[in-house]
């Protein structure tokens, strides 16, 4: 977007952060009732306390001054209460009667000191993603760390991926709808469609991967603790299918001491569409005293149409609806192991493509048929943990399906032309273990194991007539993937740091064609074996600041595809590609008074043999690879916290990309970039928090995300401009101890910009596809603690 339209916006809005209570903060309480000191130190730390006990919120606390970590504060305001907390999240916090109150006696003799009634955190920021509980402050790279409060998840958790996108710049995605995008980091982008290729970003529920060559399930966030974001290439800890990057969901694991819920509901209208809605509920049930816990989210929501067809006479046709559950079943002491069993089940339907065309009355088009879109998503897991003297043992099996469905009008262009139906099933099960043993503390970590995955997928499809389109080739891929792998951190002086790692990956692929008259032998590619290395320097040059450099590999495996033009009897067999990064970083965090903090890298990336899923001059997609390509960018980001109520960020990126040895198809190397992905980010906003009475206190929030411009893909068909527009959001929550309302307007200028310029592949060659952003949207919610 133009850049005076992105200085207003800054002048407006300079940031926006979620609240860590990890973080030291300044307090001073004065002594009183247990309750008042209560709700004074949750205003002043933004969190939520409650004290559902009358008796309990009577008793005599001391009150807590100085600069401390939530939980310490929190600990030395209930010294000699008789009183403890309980976490319902790290926001979220109850105070009941201690389960046994010490008797006063006369002190005979010195004793040790117990243990306070709350395990005090420590003050780093710890990236698990890591696989190695490296603090934040150490980690050699770019990670991201969104702690998702119980406010913000009352009233974000619906949006899914799209949530997290809206905070973090360097995270982006298609807008294809629900359930189909795929998601990009820093600029490692391949294509804007679906089809055999690995993702560029692995994605993870825990410690369990989610998927392998399938779209974003994009997962509701609700009962979740955080969100981890690694940028650039993970091949080192994650092997194929992380060339990009890492997305890890955190969820909040059961609790066998004590049983809560919490539940949130919201309804929505968005400007010239319908009325939506969602719900979203948690019950955390202790099945064994201390030894056993269960942990279930279930949630469902509506998502209002806004786009209309007056040739069929249908309003708001791109309506969608998702329903999904989690269950985490835990046994805390199984001869010394801790064990998850957990299953993930989510359902997204979408009526109708969320495209427009140009040269159509605003949010109209004219279809001949509905397009709609599938997805449904299952997943059953068992992860174990152990101690092993001062590391730990961790095993993770796995077994996700995932069965998408899709609807095109394929109708040609032209007044009476007969109506065609193009239809794809794509059914994927993907198996996936890892076994790791790490240890050797914050500052010499070192983990080393091995892992091993099985996916198939097979692409179903038909083309023509409505009532009776004819089956044409599809194809079956398979892949199978062993790896050993070791990363550690080695001392080289008091203030630097040497991390060196490595992952052998043994694999091999197979497919065939399917469809009417295209069954044939299967097609085995040769045994591929994949050596991806990371090294990595971090200098710490004093307790609050270091710089880092770093250099690591990431690859993705080949396969078989449908060869262009819909063929019926010729595949083709696309190459892995692989891509190497290096990153140049610094960060700088006030560790006194933690009140700013900011971090910066400068990147360069090398991407061989770029695989693409593409679509051809018929509208029938295929895989290919396109060439080379490079990448060079810098991201960073600010925080300060002006004062205990009122929170600031921003945060940037810059991003520049090209591709060479292009084959001739794709037209000119010089008029290539990488799809997608804008030249340039802004996000701003402002976070502030205040308490208007003992019991109630009020967030009001606002953010500007700005995006520049990109392209739609590589080569004279998909050369369409996109991007280049801002979006403006507010929200407010008022919360009581057992509740909170809720009220957000997304898209506050109503901005009409074209997001992503694709919506149905057979009429790409009239190069006047758009796809809008939403409209304004405004939600009213409620949320609940029991």
């Amino acid at each position: 977007m133009p850049r005076p339209r992105w200085a207003a916006a800054t002048v407006a809005l300079f940031g926006l952060a979620a609240t860590d209570p990890a973080h030291a903060r300044s307090f001073d309480i004065a002594p009183g009732p247990l309750g008042e000191v209560a709700a004074r130190l949750g205003a002043q730390a933004g969190i939520t306390i409650a004290v559902p006990d009358p008796d309990v919120a009577a008793r005599r606390s001391p009150g807590v001054r100085g600069d401390f970590p939530v939980r310490v504060a929190l600990d030395r305001a209930l010294r000699g209460t008789g009183a403890e907390a309980i976490f319902y999240d790290r926001t979220t916090v109850r105070l009941v009667r201690s389960r046994a109150v010490p008797k006063r006696a006369p002190r005979p003799k010195p004793a040790p000191p117990k243990a306070p009634a709350i395990q005090v955190d420590p003050v780093d920021i710890v990236v698990t993603a890591s696989k190695q509980n490296v603090p934040l402050d150490h980690f050699p790279g770019s990670a991201k760390i969104v702690e998702l409060d119980s406010d913000w998840l009352a009233r974000s958790a619906p949006g899914g991926t799209a949530a997290i996108t809206a905070v973090l710049p360097t995270l982006n995605a298609t807008n294809l709808g629900r359930g189909r995008n795929k998601i990009y980091v820093r600029g490692i982008a391949d294509s804007s469609f679906n089809g055999p290729t690995q993702a560029t970003v692995g994605q993870y529920l825990g410690d369990v991967r989610l998927s392998y060559n399938a779209p974003d399930p994009d997962l509701n966030l609700y009962d979740l603790d955080r969100v981890e974001v690694l940028a650039g290439p993970q091949g080192t800890l994650y092997g194929a299918g992380s060339i990009g990057g890492i997305v890890r969901l955190v969820p909040n694991g059961p609790d066998s001491r004590s049983a809560y819920a919490s539940a949130s509901a919201g309804i929505s209208a968005t400007r010239f569409g319908g009325v939506g809605g969602d719900v979203a509920a948690m019950v955390n049930l202790p099945l064994a005293q201390g030894r056993m816990g269960l942990r279930a989210v279930v949630y469902g929501a509506r998502e209002a149409g806004y786009i209309d067809d007056p040739g069929r006479r249908r309003r708001d046709v791109n309506s969608g609806r998702n329903f999904g559950q989690r269950l985490i079943w835990r046994i805390d002491d199984v001869a010394g192991w801790t064990v998850d069993v957990g299953g993930v089940y989510q359902r997204i339907r979408t009526d109708d493509g969320q495209y427009l065309l140009r040269g159509e009355p605003p949010l109209e088009r004219r279809n001949s048929m509905s397009q709609p879109f599938g997805n449904e998503y299952r997943l059953a897991y068992v992860t174990a943990r152990r101690p092993m003297g001062r590391g730990e043992l961790v095993s993770t099996s796995s077994v996700a399906r995932q069965d998408l469905s899709t609807v095109f009008d394929a109708t040609g262009a032209g007044a009476g032309a007969a109506p065609r139906r193009f239809e794809e099933q794509n059914n994927l099960t993907f198996w996936s273990h890892e076994t790791r043993l790490s240890g050797g503390g914050a500052k010499t970590p070192w983990v080393a194991g091995l892992a091993t995955i099985h996916n198939v997928s097979r692409v179903s499809r038909w083309l023509g007539p409505p009532d009776a389109p004819e089956q044409i080739a599809g194809v079956r891929n398979r892949q199978l993937e062993f790896s050993l792998f070791g990363q550690a951190t080695l001392p080289v002086s008091r203030s630097l740091h040497l991390t060196m790692g490595g992952r052998l990956s043994i694999g091999r692929g197979a497919g065939r064609l399917v469809g009417e008259g295209a069954d044939g032998p299967e097609e085995t590619s040769k045994r591929r074996a994949q050596f991806a290395t990371t090294v990595a320097l971090d200098w710490r040059l004093s307790p609050s600041l270091s710089i880092y450099s770093h250099y690591q590999e990431g690859f993705r495996a080949g396969g078989f595809a449908v060869a262009p033009a819909g063929s019926v009897t010729d595949s083709q067999e696309f190459l892995h590609d692989e891509l190497g990064q290096v990153e140049l970083g610094v960060r700088w965090r006030d560790k006194d008074r933690d009140r700013l903090s900011l971090r910066a890298a400068l990147f360069a990336v090398d991407w061989n043999n770029v695989q693409a899923d593409l679509v051809d001059a018929a509208g029938l997609p295929y895989t290919a690879n396109i060439g080379n390509g490079r990448i060079y960018g810098l991201d960073g980001e600010i925080q300060w916290r002006a004062t205990r109520s009122l929170t600031l960020t921003v945060a940037a990126f810059l991003n520049q990309s090209f591709l060479y040895d292009v084959p001739p198809e794709f037209g000119e190397p010089s008029k290539n970039t990488l799809p997608n992905i804008p030249d340039d980010g802004l996000r701003l906003g402002v976070e502030w928090r205040t308490q208007l009475a003992p019991n109630a206190g009020l967030t009001v929030d606002a953010s500007f995300r700005g995006s520049g411009k990109s392209n739609l893909g590589v080569g004279p068909l998909l050369d369409v401009s996109q991007g280049n527009y801002g979006v403006v959001n507010i929200g407010a929550r008022l919360g009581f101890p057992r509740f909170g309302l809720s009220f957000d307007i997304s898209n506050l200028g109503d901005t009409r910009a074209n997001s992503f310029a694709f919506g149905n592949p057979f009429g790409l060659a009239g190069r006047n596809q758009i796809t809008p952003v939403r409209p304004r949207t405004i939600r009213l919610g409620i949320d609940a603690r029991f």
